[in-house]
């Protein structure tokens, strides 16, 4: 399999609330997701992304090392960092996602005084909706 060079620059905005190494991460993650950086794709050196990028060498080393610990990516001693060749990474970083949302969601139903009830209901509700819309590929 032939790769292409990854542009090392990513969009990091110091006007983000998010942390340059989350920047990073999150960067990383959706194009491993989106299937623009296929499993054992290289991945920039870290002194090569902290320098296309603007930041230091320790914020690249951070990002990288979450990024390992997700199972997005490897490194190999001698060798650099290559996005991980895992049949499941795309479904895996998927459900990882939707339960990040799903806690979040729960948090703001405590804060708004939803009982589990509450939320049932509106989650039938919203699944009611979604069986009423047509398929693609199907006609009215």
């Amino acid at each position: 399999m032939k790769y292409t060079q990854i542009d090392p620059e990513l969009l990091l905005s110091t006007s983000d609330s998010t942390p340059m190494y989350q920047q990073i991460v999150n960067q990383i993650t959706t194009k491993v997701m989106a299937g623009d950086w296929p499993a054992g794709q290289p991945l920039p050196s870290i002194r090569e992304l902290a320098s296309a990028s603007r930041v230091s060498v320790i914020t690249v080393k951070r990002a990288y090392a979450e990024l390992g610990q997700a199972g997005v990516i490897v490194t190999r001693h001698g060798m650099g960092s290559f996005v991980a060749d895992s049949p499941n990474l795309s479904h895996s970083l998927l459900q990882a996602e939707f339960t990040q949302h799903f806690e979040a969601m729960r948090a703001c139903a405590r804060r708004l005084g939803l009982s589990a009830e509450d939320i049932r209901k509106l989650l039938d509700d919203e699944q009611a909706d979604w069986s009423a819309e047509p398929t693609r590929g199907s006609t009215p």
